[in-house]
């Protein structure tokens, strides 16, 4: 971009509170900060200061795989911020930069493959099954967050990390406090210190295994010295809450599917339509509040005809970029057919989710069996009695009741 087509005036910094948004209704807030322009300034309810905000989708790429914006230089400096206990501690592998970041990665890139996905499915399956039987046999109305879209995925993500069957009820309740807003900065931080000592002691105790879920690929690559203890805890933590943020994703994709019987009978007519169909959802489903981990400009960068100086603290918002017009036309309607559909609802660049083919995979084995197995699946309430979860940072149904 030519040097006369940037401008060095500051746009108003937007205060963007905490929403307790419901359904699958779009962030107002962002909504606007996409409207008045590519490039935005924010300040969020905790931390210092502002930050700029990144919402077009060529823009959101860009910086995202652009190495002059690094998440390492988060340590040294207090960034606005949405949850009052987002303080990496140093060496989080969340907040490294390559080649650090690459090197710990590697070590548990077996596990996330399509092989290594596949691995998983047949038991994913099964349990599934499981607890589809399980929701048929019991009374009606039933939660289908309590009894299948809650318990799935936590069974699944602690399948691929090796824990135990009687500990993933203790995972699954210090992810609760480690993703909510609502119970403030110290509950969040002993959920952490709480899953990290769990992790370490089991991540110590397979050094020398050869099995091929995660804590025992870490296990085995601290023990060739190739990853220290630390690091692969901060790992496995970073792991096990992403893999079961997919529980209240789920959750608001079939509270969509619910309240939209023309996409349901849809898809239980065309069967071949659910794989395009999963990529819409993924794209259209505003999984969570606000935007997630900052960066920081380590140079002064052009990003959308704005001078973004070395320091200064920049947030992209994947949600925004899944809903940009130009790339996605009509992207507030729900669209089987969209047609390429690049959504980036695993993220994009070095940070990209290394667990988006086990979400991808979870939510098609869902549309299949509940869709197929439940086939007079319904809300057993009216949408706007539906309650969510308030104070998350991932949204999500709190119960989604139904009847069949």
């Amino acid at each position: 971009m030519a040097e006369e087509t940037l401008t060095d005036a500051l746009p108003t910094v937007r205060n963007w509170p905490a929403a307790e948004l419901t359904g699958v209704d779009f962030d107002p807030v962002l909504r606007e900060l996409m409207q008045e322009g590519p490039v935005a300034r924010i300040h969020l309810p905790n931390g210092e200061g502002w930050a700029w905000l990144i919402t077009r989708y060529e823009d959101v790429r860009a910086v995202a795989g652009d190495p002059r914006f690094g998440r390492t230089a988060v340590m040294d400096q207090q960034v606005t911020r949405l949850a009052p206990h987002f303080v990496p501690p140093r060496g989080a592998v969340g907040f490294l930069d390559p080649p650090d970041h690459t090197r710990l990665r590697r070590t548990v890139a077996p596990a996330f493959t399509a092989k290594g996905v596949a691995r998983v499915r047949d038991k994913a399956r099964a349990l599934l099954d499981e607890l589809v039987d399980e929701l048929l046999r019991g009374d009606r109305p039933a939660d289908l967050a309590a009894t299948v879209l809650g318990p799935f995925p936590i069974a699944v993500i602690c399948e691929l990390m090796g824990v135990p069957v009687a500990d993933r009820q203790d995972m699954h309740a210090w992810t609760r406090a480690i993703l909510s807003a609502a119970h403030g900065e110290q509950a969040g931080e002993q959920a952490k210190e709480e899953m990290s000592a769990y992790f370490a002691d089991l991540v110590g105790v397979r050094l020398d295994s050869s099995a091929e879920d995660v804590a025992s690929l870490l296990g085995a690559a601290v023990g060739r010295g190739e990853v220290t203890l630390e690091e692969a805890v901060g790992l496995a933590v970073l792991l096990q809450i992403g893999g079961e943020a997919v529980t209240s994703n789920s959750g608001q994709m079939f509270y969509l599917l619910l309240t939209r019987p023309d996409l349901v009978e849809r898809l239980r007519a065309e069967p071949a339509a659910r794989p395009r169909a999963i990529d819409e959802l993924l794209r259209y489903v505003p999984h969570r509040n606000a935007v997630g981990l900052s960066r920081i400009a380590l140079a002064d960068v052009e990003v959308g005809g704005v001078r973004i100086r070395a320091g200064d603290p920049v947030y992209v918002s994947y949600l925004a970029a899944n809903r940009d017009p130009d790339v996605f036309p009509d992207p507030d309607a729900v669209d089987f057919d969209r047609s390429p559909n690049p959504h980036v609802a695993f993220g994009s660049g070095p940070h990209y989710c290394p667990g988006g083919l086990l979400a991808r995979l979870e939510s098609e084995l869902l549309v299949d069996v509940l869709l197929d197995r439940v086939p007079s699946l319904r809300l057993a309430v009216e949408p706007d009695r539906v309650p969510f979860r308030k104070g998350a940072l991932i949204r999500g149904p709190e119960a989604l009741p139904v009847t069949w």
